[in-house]
């Protein structure tokens, strides 16, 4: 599985590069805070697939790392090759990019 570190998606934001980002949390979790991805709860995932880009770089976050991953292998069987994983997700890019962010 491929990753992309905190670091990386601010630089990928910070260019305007053509990506995707979607967050795999909670609709609740999505509404305490959040990078603007487009918010598709893992338990969604294959449901609303079509909304998820199989033509640019797509990066998949959730909390922790953890969900995304569960999501991105769910997606990856569905055919999926161009998939990163937010390494330490929203919880690493308060840590390491915006500490003023709230998270639960």
């Amino acid at each position: 599985m491929k990753e992309i570190s905190v670091e990386e998606l601010k630089s990928k934001i910070d260019n305007n590069e053509d990506f995707q980002l979607i967050d795999v949390r909670e609709t609740f979790e999505y509404e305490v805070s959040n990078l603007d991805g487009e918010n598709i709860p893992l338990a969604s995932v294959l449901l609303e697939k079509d909304k998820i880009s199989r033509d640019k770089p797509v990066v998949v976050h959730c909390r922790s790392g953890k969900r995304s991953a569960q999501a991105i292998k769910l997606l990856e069987n569905e055919g999926y090759d161009n998939l990163s994983n937010l390494v330490g997700g929203i919880l690493a890019w308060k840590e390491d990019i915006d500490p003023d962010m709230d998270v639960y």
